[in-house]
């Protein structure tokens, strides 16, 4: 463990024999750890019983409340891996950015980032504008034990498309204009935010994070060379400002088969791989030394068991000469997945991989 690795840090010794943290500095392990995007939320019934009534940031900023829905898929699907129940915009939330999450739409910015002057609106994050997250991570891991949590943040591309945008957008239209078209002002914004994600990332690690994952779900609207001119700079300093914290760090993007050696490139231990590229395809792209994760459709669950076996199947085949695997969906969990489904799907990669 690195001798920067913070106290609390510390306390998640425990947590290294885990299959999980194993897979991820592609040591042998027991059987192909699993954890699912999105298994917090939305397909499971206590969540949304939990959750009535209460806005989505405002579920972010409550402890007790976070504790339990990050817990909540733990308990019911054995899977080998927390994730930090959380939203991608809490940072920007946290440093005074006017916005909020509309159910069935996603985030809205009031005052969109298109001008030098509106730059300054991105004021440096500190540890004290998050001190809900400190304090879940530090009850999380109390209850976890030797379970792993998985802190996790939005990558620069994809908070820059929603805060020049407005919104969620389906083709980035007013983002790649300001990239193309003031490149600098461009640059300057990835910057902000590289800084803004690297502190959200060290406070969760601070406060006993066992590992990160940088979601950049949009990136991959962009070509290779605009992923490496534009992007990966932003990208990598985040990846840089975690390094000697001794925690695994794990890049994920949509769309993005064309992309995944540069994602490797910009500083990920392990690389998240979608549904679209077989997973020895992508070790291929991505190159040795790093570990895959993924890459099941999340649409496969809900065609029958025998449908779902049969998929899984063909991605620990495609897996079985990597380096290190950890099974996942390409995406998140769909709200309308039955919870019994991925129950299931864990207890068969758990089965059919143990060694």
């Amino acid at each position: 463990m690195s001798a920067n690795l913070s106290p609390a840090g510390q306390q998640q010794t425990g947590t290294q024999d885990s299959a999980f943290l194993k897979a991820c500095r592609r040591e042998p392990v027991p059987h192909t750890p699993v954890w699912f995007m999105r298994q917090a939320g939305r397909s499971l019934p206590e969540y949304r019983k939990v959750r009535e009534g209460i806005a989505m940031l405002d579920s972010c900023m409550r402890p007790e409340l976070v504790t339990e829905i990050t817990l909540q898929p733990v308990r019911r699907h054995n899977v080998d891996a927390a994730i930090y129940f959380s939203d991608i915009v809490v940072p920007l939330k946290a440093i005074g950015i006017d916005l909020d999450i509309k159910p069935g739409v996603g985030p809205v910015v009031e005052n969109p980032i298109r001008t030098r002057a509106d730059l300054e609106q991105l004021r440096p994050l500190e540890s004290g504008d998050v001190p809900y997250v400190t304090e879940a991570i530090g009850m999380l891991v109390r209850e976890l034990g030797g379970t792993p949590l998985i802190g996790f943040a939005g990558a620069p591309f994809t908070l820059a498309s929603y805060l020049v945008e407005g919104g969620p957008s389906r083709n980035h239209e007013r983002t790649k204009a300001l990239m193309y078209g003031d490149p600098q002002l461009w640059a300057d914004l990835l910057d902000r935010l590289a800084d803004i994600t690297a502190t959200f990332l060290k406070v969760q690690i601070a406060a006993g994070a066992s590992a990160v994952q940088l979601f950049d779900s949009w990136v991959g609207a962009l070509s290779p060379a605009d992923y490496r001119r534009s992007v990966m700079p932003a990208s990598a300093k985040v990846f840089r400002a975690v390094e000697g914290l001794g925690v695994p760090r794990i890049h994920f993007g949509v769309g993005t088969g064309e992309l995944l050696g540069l994602l490797g490139e910009a500083g990920a231990d392990v690389v998240g791989v979608d549904w679209r590229v077989p997973l020895d395809e992508a070790a291929r792209r991505v190159g040795p030394g790093k570990a895959l994760q993924g890459n099941i459709d999340p649409a496969v669950l809900f065609a029958p068991r025998e449908a779902v076996e049969t998929k899984a199947r063909e991605v620990l085949d495609a897996a079985a000469g990597l380096e290190g695997h950890i099974f996942n969906l390409g995406h998140g969990v769909l709200p309308t997945t039955d919870p019994d489904a991925l129950t299931r799907l864990v207890e068969y990669v758990h089965t059919q991989t143990a060694r």
